[in-house]
């Protein structure tokens, strides 16, 4: 027996370490070279995405490039091609919810390595500025988004496509191949994590599992309200879950989703469209006067008043989670003077480059799901496909396999 385990031993070794020298060989051919390859394009608003081939520039300064193994499609990429409608956010490659494998670094990187597992950011974190150095937020200065959440996007970019500069979606944009970041945008995370499942905590599982946990502070025993249940609103039942609440009240106007919120923790499910009377009365009915917890996951302006609404007065407290800029949101004074609390979170209150590899921890752990928000799984070319099935709601979330790990 131990002859047989030494003779596999002796096979298993070696063939490891011929595929780490493969990949770094592959990698070594690459640094410092414009790579070309596949990305998925959206060159104009409300069109689809074209898949072209585009030249990415070697990172610089303080930069990383990045081979994207996968991404999952976000609704935030569905707002920005269809919804925002801002001419001057394109052209772009979009996706901002992608794993992959370092490849090259550019100079002073030196706590990144061609090989390492890491996840993009759209939201830095550079430890030196005022916001990183707070603990009441996870906002960053150096962030593409302070001066440019409009078009979302930053001035600058590595890409290129038939002569023309590209830019880079929510400083990320992994419906590519290959990207380039700043180190600061960028987590490493355990060589183990599978990268088609630890892509989903690039966004949407962070945002609605810390708005309930960090930014709503969901305590043991309350009552709750989750407005949607896409993955966002899916990943918030899930965090109000792990704080401990008793109660957990999923709100969507497509009763099909009810069964996947019984996975994460909802305890009951209202569909809006089945009642007469406005929602918040009806969660008010079923609550005694209202819910602790509301959190709303949808990026529209009039469920973040219902949500508010659906708040008990003295101590409620309401969460937008939802992304929008399209409109004006409105309350009566009298909502917030009788005592509750509403609040906004971006990337549920974590800062990225700090929680992003405790999260796949978790994950790695089983305390944290993962796998359960994934209904489809497809090839970057179908992105199109993608987009429609979350665009009728026929998703919870869709990873792409961008390539080969």
């Amino acid at each position: 027996m131990f002859l047989y385990l030494r003779q596999i031993q002796t096979i298993a070794v070696p063939f490891f370490f011929s595929e780490v020298a493969h990949t770094l060989h592959r990698v070594m051919a690459t640094a410092g070279q414009v790579i070309k390859c596949k990305a998925a394009i959206a060159w104009e608003p409300n069109k689809p995405m074209v898949i072209e081939e585009i030249e990415v520039a070697p990172p610089q300064a303080h930069e990383i490039r990045i081979k994207i193994v996968a991404t999952g499609v976000c609704h935030t990429d569905l707002y920005h091609l269809f919804e925002g409608n801002n001419k001057e956010g394109f052209p772009a490659v979009l996706g901002h919810e992608g794993a992959g494998i370092v490849e090259s670094v550019g100079p002073g990187v030196t706590k990144f390595k061609p090989g390492d597992k890491v996840i993009p950011l759209f939201i830095s974190q550079c430890g030196q500025c005022k916001f990183c150095k707070s603990p009441k937020t996870n906002l960053c200065e150096r962030s593409w988004s302070n001066e440019r959440y409009d078009v979302m996007s930053d001035i600058d970019s590595r890409f290129t496509c038939r002569g023309k500069k590209v830019l880079q979606f929510m400083g990320t944009s992994t419906f590519s191949e290959y990207t380039v970041l700043n180190e600061i945008a960028v987590a490493k995370i355990h060589d183990s994590a599978p990268l088609d499942k630890v892509c989903l905590l690039g966004c949407g599982i962070p945002t609605g599992y810390g708005a309930a946990v960090n930014t709503a502070k969901v305590e043991p025993g309350s009552t709750c309200a989750v407005f949607g249940l896409g993955a966002v609103g899916l990943a918030a039942v899930m965090g109000c879950k792990a704080a401990g609440a008793a109660r957990i009240i999923a709100v969507d106007v497509n009763k099909d989703k009810f069964e996947k919120a019984k996975v994460f923790g909802a305890t009951d499910f209202v569909n809006p469209k089945e009642h007469s009377k406005p929602i918040s009365q009806v969660l008010a009915e079923m609550t005694n006067g209202g819910v602790d917890f509301s959190l709303e996951c949808v990026g529209n302006v009039e469920v973040m008043r219902s949500a508010l609404e659906s708040c008990v007065k003295g101590w409620g407290v309401s969460v937008l989670v939802g992304w929008t800029d399209m409109h004006d949101f409105s309350a009566r004074p009298i909502q917030l003077i009788a005592g509750r609390t509403w609040k906004g979170t971006l990337f549920g209150g974590f800062k990225s480059k700090d929680g992003v590899p405790k999260l796949v921890n978790e994950y790695l752990a089983r305390k944290l799901k993962l796998d359960e928000f994934v209904t489809h799984t497809m090839t970057l070319d179908r992105v199109n496909d993608a987009v429609e099935l979350m665009k009728h709601g026929k998703c919870i979330r869709t990873v792409l396999n961008v390539s080969r790990q």
